[in-house]
């Protein structure tokens, strides 16, 4: 293929897949469920672009949940994270544990004979999907705005972002017990397991601290490319963790929650290039496995994995967590619920097959596919109902209310170093009944207006600045009450003490773990 119509179709992708993702935003459909129906629109069975290279979906996969991974951990507060500790290392390693044995037992009675799958070959299958996926947990909580009662978040996040180490060692451990035809490998796969857990936990630390260590020592002529040296060292530490036997997976995740929780230069800068990174990774990912798949070959496993999914939802998830939550009386029973609830599968189960396909596990064509419906099925519906199921027992908050007056029309950055506080405000018609100069605006000693934005037009203001009604307002202080003394005083209210406010920009506030 001529390297101008791959650009040319890559572009149409992309730009399908966003302005789908867009238009399902307005109507609660997860984006990542939009980005494999567009694959799978375009693929052999749709418009006809022919994609079956198994390596080259798996060196994608695994490159995307990388990143995906060492952004969210880099997102993390360990401040959010160090309350619901145990409760997310419990999920993430015995939830895996029964989710995947209880499941296949489950499946090795009911299904053997539709698919030709024995007990091991039902384990192996159960351990793909015994996980929950990171991608899809942090995408969508995070894009839904989902605000949660008792540390449910951080909880759900921590547990996605550290237990597919565990599922991973299961599909390797299962992977060679097939082989083996299911004799012995046990006492093998515990102590590498162990290995693996061990040596990813130690090495993603290290490797952080040496990562932060590097970033701020370097001396870079160009700024743009320290971004870029933390995406390099993300990498670094995913392939070296391998090389030493240990679980890259969890090696990036903790790796990115220690360079998130230390100070070094262009912190900022380096999120915000994460961000559209994520959102390229989860994008090319899903894209990918779309094209993969065949849907005429899934008509041919729907009822296997109608029949699976519902098992999964229904039965094995809600046992898995209420086990694993069985010490931690903080959680209510509605709690556990929504925690069952969200056991969404996504691109990480549809790796974890491709990789049972790129050994040759025999039916390996006919699990990829039920995997795929079962993930399908998983967006649709725990994806797309989170919000209702939230409200429905209860464990949401109210939505985050918008400040009256406030706006976001101004994209300027201040280096966390500079302790101050910003925020933006639209002039109204009451802020000028006392006067329409600057000087008229009686401000807080300590906060000035830095640059005023005139439709199109931007410019630094002087005491002698005639304000207009819609005219809009950089205002910066020093400290955040301060800036809240400044817009009372512009006639602004103040959100209530326990409602967030996600108008105000605030970069003095963010955790920082200096050791």
């Amino acid at each position: 293929m001529q390297i101008e119509l791959l650009l040319l179709i890559l572009s149409v992708l992309f730009f399908a897949s966003i302005l789908a993702g867009k238009a399902g935003s307005r109507f609660g459909v997860p984006a990542l469920l939009l980005f494999l129906g567009v694959g799978m629109l375009f693929g052999s069975d749709g418009l006809g672009i022919h994609f079956d290279n198994i390596k080259v979906a798996q060196m994608v996969g695994t490159v995307a949940l990388s990143a995906i991974l060492f952004s969210g951990g880099l997102d993390t507060k360990v401040g959010d994270i160090r309350p619901v500790f145990g409760p997310g290392v419990m999920l993430a390693t015995l939830g895996v544990l029964i989710t995947a044995v209880a499941t296949g037992a489950i499946l090795y009675l009911i299904i053997p004979h539709r698919v030709g799958l024995g007990l091991m070959g039902c384990l192996l299958l159960a351990a793909t999907m015994s996980s929950t996926d990171s991608a899809s947990v942090f995408s969508i909580l995070r894009g839904k705005g989902l605000r949660l009662k008792h540390n449910l978040r951080p909880t759900l996040e921590l547990e996605s972002g550290a237990n597919d180490p565990m599922a991973y060692v299961l599909v390797l451990t299962f992977i060679s017990l097939v082989q083996q035809g299911g004799a012995g490998g046990w006492g093998g796969a515990i102590a590498m397991l162990v290995v693996q857990l061990v040596v990813g936990a130690v090495a993603g630390w290290l490797f952080g601290k040496a990562l932060v260590w590097f970033v701020n020592k370097v001396n870079l002529d160009n700024t743009a490319l320290y971004p870029i040296l933390v995406l390099a060292g993300s990498f670094f530490v995913f392939a070296a963790t391998y090389y030493m036997k240990g679980n890259s997976y969890l090696a990036v995740y903790i790796a990115g929650l220690v360079v998130g929780n230390n100070r070094f230069v262009h912190r900022r800068s380096t999120r915000s290039f994460f961000d559209g990174i994520t959102w390229l990774a989860q994008l090319s990912m899903f894209l990918t496995l779309g094209l993969l798949v065949n849907p005429s070959e899934l008509k041919e496993v729907w009822v296997a994995g109608l029949i699976i999914s519902f098992v999964m939802i229904c039965l094995t998830r809600p046992l898995a967590v209420f086990l694993s939550l069985a010490p931690f009386r903080r959680y209510t029973f509605r709690d556990r619920i929504f925690v069952s609830w969200v056991g969404l599968r996504g691109a990480v189960p549809i790796i974890f097959a491709i990789t049972c396909r790129a050994a040759g596990i025999p039916h390996s064509d006919v699990m990829f596919n039920i995997v795929f419906l079962c993930t399908l099925v998983s967006l649709v519906m725990q994806g797309t109902t989170l919000p209702l199921v939230a409200r429905w027992l209860g464990v949401s908050e109210p939505p985050e209310a918008t400040q009256p007056g406030l706006s976001q029309d101004f994209d300027i950055d201040f280096p966390e170093e500079i302790k101050s506080a910003t925020a933006e405000a639209e002039v109204t018609a009451a802020m000028l009944e006392r006067g329409t100069r600057m000087m008229d605006f009686r401000l807080p000693e300590k906060t000035l207006v830095i640059m005023v934005k005139r439709g199109d037009n931007y410019f630094v203001p002087t005491g002698k600045t005639t304000l207009h009604v819609g005219d809009r307002l950089m205002i910066l202080s020093d400290s955040q009450t301060e800036l809240d003394a400044a817009l009372l005083a512009l006639g602004i209210a103040l959100p209530q003490a326990d409602t967030p406010t996600v108008s105000r920009r605030k970069w003095t506030d963010i955790f920082f773990d200096e050791g």
